[in-house]
């Protein structure tokens, strides 16, 4: 069988989680891929990096198509008018589009992946015509499509919800986590060499995170003000800026040491494993995750990890992790103070069953669920 993959969504280094997942599941893919070929449809930005990640498989075929992601409007034009003849003139015998839309035309039947309904839940995330552009792209992509991929439980039910499409045609397929963030992976040496680097000092509390909104930086900068005075540690944050900033900078200014506040962008795979592997507590007061793939890199490095019991983070935490009902600076304050207290004995048993859980997220078992929905749609049209 021939899967065609539309990857024209991913502008390497700017859509997070989405490029993680896309990434890490065609890697899992073309290992499972037994006889079939993916044929990916690659964009001037993207195809380069893809060709490093597969240059391992000799079953992947590279489609270069004459659009720039970054640009949105022409990325769009071209997804709808260029890739479904890419795709026929490929021979593509289903075409799966990861990055929530979908050529309304189509020669093979289709799947889309709609990774959450962030922008339904959370507007002021974006600019009312981007809203309104994607909710319209989104729908339709749905109604196409043969099937519709969530990374949660919790999704899926978001997208019946909503109404964007049927119970039956909806199904999850959770994400993995890279077993790389096992702690124990470089030596205390080169841990402190990185660590230098980036400026940060040991103790430290860690959150990876956009400044959107929802996410809700501003308040665990608020939380870190009142614990300050209380506890030695740096507050670490791993994010680009976004519509939350002018929240953040405001909280920013209730700090009275700010220089314990460190805000890091661009890092590679592996300084972020090691602020992982080295930070003392991760924290993320998201109220709002289609699946929170932090919080599962946290568990496998062994982390104590605080969340909010919100969306899909207590699907994806389970007991492993640690919850506030709601991200308010005293409740966040206390869970926290309440985790930095814990005895050594207690610290490495919590680390252990976080592992455990974390262990069974793999990108494996995401590529597997995704081959054999798209497998059974295009047996299907047959």
């Amino acid at each position: 069988m021939r899967i065609g993959v539309n990857t024209l969504f991913l502008v390497p280094g700017d859509v997070g989680g989405t490029e993680i997942y896309l990434r890490e599941t065609l890697k899992a893919m073309a290992a499972l891929a037994d006889g079939d070929t993916l044929v990916l449809f690659t964009n001037c930005e993207n195809d380069s990096l893809l060709r490093a990640d597969l240059a391992a498989f000799s079953q992947v075929e590279f489609h270069q198509i004459p659009c720039r992601a970054a640009a949105r409007p022409l990325r769009i034009l071209a997804e709808q008018f260029l890739l479904p003849f890419a795709a026929r003139k490929a021979r593509a015998d289903v075409l799966w589009s990861p990055g929530y839309t979908a050529p309304a035309l189509s020669f093979s039947p289709q799947a889309v992946t709609v990774c959450d309904m962030q922008y339904k839940s959370h507007p002021e995330d974006m600019r009312w015509l981007e809203r309104l552009t994607l909710d319209a792209l989104v729908r339709t992509a749905c109604r196409r499509c043969q099937a519709v991929l969530t990374i949660s439980e919790f999704s899926r039910q978001e997208v019946i919800r909503y109404g964007f499409a049927a119970a039956e045609k909806v199904q999850a397929t959770l994400l993995g986590v890279q077993q790389d963030f096992a702690r124990n992976q470089l030596p205390p040496d080169k841990i402190g060499q990185i660590l230098r680097k980036l400026c940060v000092r040991q103790p430290f509390l860690l959150c990876v995170a956009h400044s959107y909104p929802h996410k809700n930086i501003d308040k665990l900068i608020e939380t870190f003000a009142l614990l300050q005075e209380a506890v030695p540690h740096q507050l670490v944050l791993v994010g680009k800026g976004r519509r939350g900033e002018e929240a953040v900078r405001k909280s920013l200014l209730k700090i009275t040491q700010p220089e314990r506040v460190l805000r890091l962008s661009g890092l590679t795979e592996q300084e972020l494993r090691t602020l992982y592997q080295a930070a003392d507590l991760f924290v993320l007061p998201s109220t709002y995750e289609g699946f929170g793939l932090p919080v599962i890199e946290a568990l496998l490095a062994g982390l104590p990890t605080v969340t909010v019991r919100a969306a899909s983070l207590p699907e994806v935490g389970g007991e492993a992790a640690f919850y506030v009902d709601a991200p308010q600076p005293e409740l966040l304050a206390a869970k926290i103070k309440e985790m930095l207290q814990l005895s050594a004995e207690e610290r490495s048993r919590r680390a252990e069953q976080g592992r455990a859980w974390a262990g069974a997220f793999t990108w494996e078992r995401t590529a597997a669920q995704t081959l054999r929905i798209l497998r059974k749609i295009a047996e299907e049209k047959r």
